[in-house]
């Protein structure tokens, strides 16, 4: 089984990156992948149960220019320390996550995160330009991603 994973708030600007990205793959992706939203990362452990590939994309800030797109095989290492998550207002991000799940054994054979970086995560803005530009390629990427597997 494969799951592809959007993270973040939709409500928060560039924080809503990942759910933004999912929504371009829904309609090209016919239901031949289990898809996801979620904006708490501690659901995430429970979205990669009986995967073999999951694909995960999230808002993250690592100073790069916004709209970078990154790519990290979490399954085969920690995410880098350089990477943070965009936000997070339950106190723990996508890296504590994905570690706190591979101590429990829940990592799928194999986990790829891809992060937008994002620059402004207001309330109640739009994702800024640079964002909403990266969204479809995060989504070509994803999807490369999947027919690569």
């Amino acid at each position: 089984m494969k799951v592809v994973i959007g993270l973040g708030n939709a409500l928060r600007g560039d924080d809503a990156a990942g759910p933004a990205t999912v929504e371009q793959l829904r309609p090209r992706l016919n239901g031949t992948v289990q898809l996801f939203t979620l904006n708490d990362p501690l659901q995430l452990p429970d979205c990669l149960e009986g995967a073999e590939l999951a694909v995960v994309c999230d808002a993250v800030c690592s100073g790069a220019a916004p709209g970078t797109l990154h790519r990290f095989e979490a399954h085969a290492a920690p995410l880098p320390a350089s990477v943070r998550p965009a936000l997070s207002s339950h106190g723990i991000g996508l890296a504590e996550v994905v570690e706190l799940a591979r101590r429990l054994g829940r990592l799928p054979r194999r986990l790829v995160i891809f992060g937008i970086e994002g620059h402004c995560f207001e309330p109640g803005t739009p994702l800024s330009p640079e964002v909403a530009a990266a969204v479809p390629r995060a989504a070509e990427a994803i999807l490369q991603e999947l027919c690569d597997a």
